[in-house]
């Protein structure tokens, strides 16, 4: 059974007397672990379905199935439950807090979710050492690489065990050895198990990917690789 599951998907927004169609009819099933990219120019669409997949956004008609379960119509608490439980995000711009350290930043996720202290603690030193981060548990954002704080963003997308991670322009701020290091990363996490998706302009990022998307005008125009 696939683990997303998009019906028949439209997003629309109205911006004066224009209806623009951001998503217009898109179909997509994702399997559990697959890796997939999505491209193509900007306002293709690609971010409004990234929105869309994590639960970010709601369509304007359609269904979305995740893990099995139909989400269209949950209310906010039931969305951020399940968005908390089954999906991590990681941006382009990091997103951490400025005045918290690395491991404080990852932690965040836990102790929201009522994670006990211990349990806590323990949780963020073997993410972060799993990603080459234990020396810099307590620096602050502003201490750290692009790399190391694109790598605590990841640590801390991942920390809950969610099944889909979602990347959005995940090099984008990065140089080419940091970009080739979270690429590595995510790929790592990949191949653990978790289902990744990306979206990316960086064609030779995108390329990587098993299954690959090419937007444009709201619409899936291509597919490439495993299932296109």
């Amino acid at each position: 059974m696939a683990i997303i599951s998009l019906r028949h998907v439209h997003r629309h927004f109205q911006v004066g007397e224009q209806l623009v169609r951001a998503l217009d009819d898109v179909s997509l099933e994702v399997e559990a672990g697959d890796y997939l990219s999505i491209m193509g120019p900007s306002g293709s669409g690609k971010s409004t379905l990234l929105n869309l997949i994590g639960l970010l956004d709601r369509a304007s008609s359609g269904r979305y199935f995740l893990d099995g379960e139909d989400v269209t119509a949950l209310d906010d608490a039931r969305l951020a439950a399940t968005r908390n439980r089954t999906i991590g995000f990681v941006f382009q711009s990091f997103h951490l807090v400025p005045r918290l350290t690395a491991a404080e930043n990852v932690e965040l996720p836990l102790m929201l979710a009522g994670v006990p202290l211990a349990k806590r603690h323990q949780r963020v030193r073997q993410a972060l050492a799993a990603l080459g981060l234990e020396d810099r548990a307590h620096h602050k954002p502003d201490q750290l690489s692009g790399g190391q704080r694109q790598r605590v963003a990841i640590a801390r997308a991942t920390i809950m065990e969610p099944r889909v991670l979602l990347a959005d322009e995940p090099t984008g701020n990065l140089d080419r050895k940091s970009g080739a290091e979270v690429v590595r990363v995510l790929e790592d996490l990949n191949a653990r198990g978790i289902t990744l998706i990306v979206v990316t302009h960086d064609a030779a990022l995108g390329e990587r990917a098993r299954r690959r998307l090419h937007m444009l005008d709201g619409r899936i125009q291509a597919e490439h690789g495993q299932g296109g």
